[in-house]
């Protein structure tokens, strides 16, 4: 016979039995029902192959103000940062000698001019004496061949001192095209010679310059994708596409010229960051909201086998699309992911 005290035990421990035997599908059931949430499986997917690059915001073109004459540059009105317009005079030139020899020409000119006017009197008598027979023929033709020799003195001193002239007035400085002056550091009173650079204007649109490294320059077309980092350019576009690929490689690099609107020529030279396209590769693409950072480690939620939860760390790198993130490492195709906020819904392939 059980005592009292025992019965109460043995009952006790079959209740427990019981009820530990009734919960063990209910929990199978918990463990089985996900969270209110999306779920996603991995696939590897084509996206564009974004190659990270610097990048300089300059012109199409830089026109160079020279020198066209040696000379004393007596003033300069520009500055760096003035906005010029094609033709019109910033500077001046000026070499004192050109004056003296100007002045020189001058003085032939006067000389050649009172020898001209000798002549054609001397022609204008010895004509009249030989309508009255006084001289012959031929000291006509030598009157007329000197008054027409002297003439032409007179001609060529007059055009030597009109190209004394014209030099001269290749003294100023003259603006070569329309844009913003970005270089304007010679000072006036300093002497200067011909081809010498006064200063650089910006010429054509603003165009952002990247140098690609010469082992991609065949897989960059005109019509790739260009993005500039988000830093860089807080306001305005941050894509374009690329122009023009030059064929010339130097020290290793290519040149490329990509248009992006809302570029400014307030800034030509500045650095900035920009990924170019260069064609397409295999990766593991999500949404951002599937991407959990904690601690400065980026984590996603792996649906894993009996419907349970794990947080796995992951490597990701931005894409493309703001929106989109690449899983570099941590999770690998074929994967079900699991973000939570959202209705579930069954995993898609």
């Amino acid at each position: 016979m059980m005592s009292g005290r025992g019965k109460w035990l043995w009952l006790a421990g079959a209740a427990l039995a019981l009820s530990a035997c009734g919960s063990k599908p209910e929990q199978e059931q918990a463990a089985a029902t996900l969270p209110a949430g999306e779920t996603l499986r991995l696939a590897a997917t084509e996206i564009p192959d974004m190659k990270m690059v610097g990048a300089e915001i300059a012109t199409r073109d830089q026109a160079e103000v020279l020198a066209r004459i040696p000379g004393i540059l007596t003033s300069l009105s520009v500055r760096a940062g003035d906005t010029v317009h094609k033709g019109q005079r910033i500077g001046m030139i000026v070499d004192s000698r050109l004056g003296y020899e100007t002045s020189a020409y001058g003085a032939q000119v006067a000389a050649a001019q009172a020898e001209a006017a000798r002549a054609n009197a001397d022609l204008a008598r010895i004509r009249d004496l030989y309508g009255q027979g006084v001289y012959a023929k031929a000291r006509l033709d030598q009157a007329v061949a000197a008054a027409r020799a002297a003439d032409a003195q007179v001609a060529a001193a007059r055009a030597q001192q009109g190209a004394s002239v014209s030099v001269a007035g290749q003294g100023a400085v003259i603006a070569p095209a329309s844009g913003r002056v970005l270089r304007a550091d010679i000072p006036a009173g300093s002497p200067v010679a011909p081809g010498m650079s006064i200063a650089t204007v910006t010429a054509g649109p603003p165009v952002l310059r990247l140098m690609l490294p010469e082992s991609v320059a065949g897989q960059v077309h005109p019509g790739a994708r260009v993005i500039v980092n988000e830093a860089d350019m807080p306001s305005g576009q941050r894509e374009g596409s690329v122009t023009q690929v030059y064929p010339a490689i130097t020290g290793g690099q290519v040149r490329v010229d990509a248009t992006l609107s809302g570029l400014s020529t307030q800034f030509i030279g500045r650095r900035v960051s920009a990924s170019v396209e260069i064609g397409t590769r295999k990766a593991l693409v999500v949404p951002r909201a599937f991407v959990t950072t904690r601690y400065g480690m980026d984590q996603v939620q792996i649906v894993a086998k009996g419907k349970r939860l794990s947080m796995v760390p992951v490597q990701i790198a931005p894409t493309a699309d703001p929106a989109l993130v690449e899983i570099l490492s941590g999770a690998a195709a074929g994967d079900a992911l699991f973000a939570p906020g959202k209705p579930a819904k069954a995993p898609r392939p």
